[in-house]
């Protein structure tokens, strides 16, 4: 069983894979910070110098030691810009290593 384990993991793709969750952590902090330091104070300013991350909807206000109930749409909107910004990059770097794949490729003669 070790070594069957051993082999698994000695493929190319676990090691690719590996790699690439590490590097997919490491760009999520980077989107994050993005987004939260230099997108969401434009768009704070855009919208009247709101903080983008407390829009919210409160449900039912806080009672003494009872906290409020509230939608904070702000932090999704936040989220969903993170992930739009992250589906492009990704999209983009697809695109060039097509366009790669296909320059490399010799053109058969018909």
């Amino acid at each position: 069983m070790f070594q069957e384990f051993k082999t698994f993991i000695a493929k190319g793709n676990v090691l690719d894979l590996a790699v690439g969750v590490v590097i997919g952590a490491a760009f999520g902090k980077i989107t994050t910070s993005l987004v939260e330091d230099i997108i969401n104070p434009i768009l704070g300013v855009v919208i009247g110098g709101v903080d983008f991350t407390q829009l919210k909807i409160v449900l039912k206000e806080a009672v003494d030691k009872t906290p409020e109930v509230s939608i904070k749409y702000g932090n999704f909107l936040q989220t969903l810009i993170q992930f739009i910004i992250i589906a492009w990059v990704i999209f983009l770097i697809v695109k060039a290593a097509n366009r790669l794949r296909l320059s490399e490729t010799p053109e058969k003669d018909i």
